[in-house]
């Protein structure tokens, strides 16, 4: 087991299993990435971590869950997780369906709705499409 992840996983609050530790190691071994659960189902088969695609759900909702990773739902059913969990947001190349990271800079939204009585925005997700384009 990584001892650095171990703890991370460790700190955040959650039990270091065996599998958490081998999903996290995963997650978090290659830098900032946006992955499915299903693409992480298949990274661990790969590398010989045998887990159920059920526990992989539970555990990207359970770092989720204490901030370790934030939640994309982009194309209906498919959702994606990202490491990064700074304020920022995303292309999203759709003949690829892929996440990219749009580069820090003049983004901003105008004009949002007041939130209802007793609630608070807590993060705004901007998502732009991306397509080759078509000739004219």
């Amino acid at each position: 087991m990584s001892g650095s992840i171990e703890q991370r996983v460790r700190a955040s609050g959650l039990r270091p299993t065996r599998q958490r530790v081998a999903l996290a190691s995963l997650l978090f071994g290659h830098g900032d990435r946006h992955i499915s659960a299903e693409e992480l189902h298949e990274e661990a088969a790969a590398a010989g971590v045998r887990v159920s695609l059920a526990t992989v759900y539970n555990a990207l909702h359970q770092f989720t869950e204490v901030g370790m990773l934030r939640i994309l739902p982009i194309e209906g059913a498919k959702t994606y997780f990202d490491t990064n969990t700074s304020d920022h947001h995303h292309f999203f190349l759709e003949d690829e369906n892929r996440l990219v990271d749009i580069p820090e800079g003049p983004v901003t939204v105008a004009n949002l709705p007041e939130p209802p009585e007793g609630m608070e925005v807590a993060h705004v997700d901007i998502v732009v499409r991306l397509r080759p384009r078509r000739p004219r």
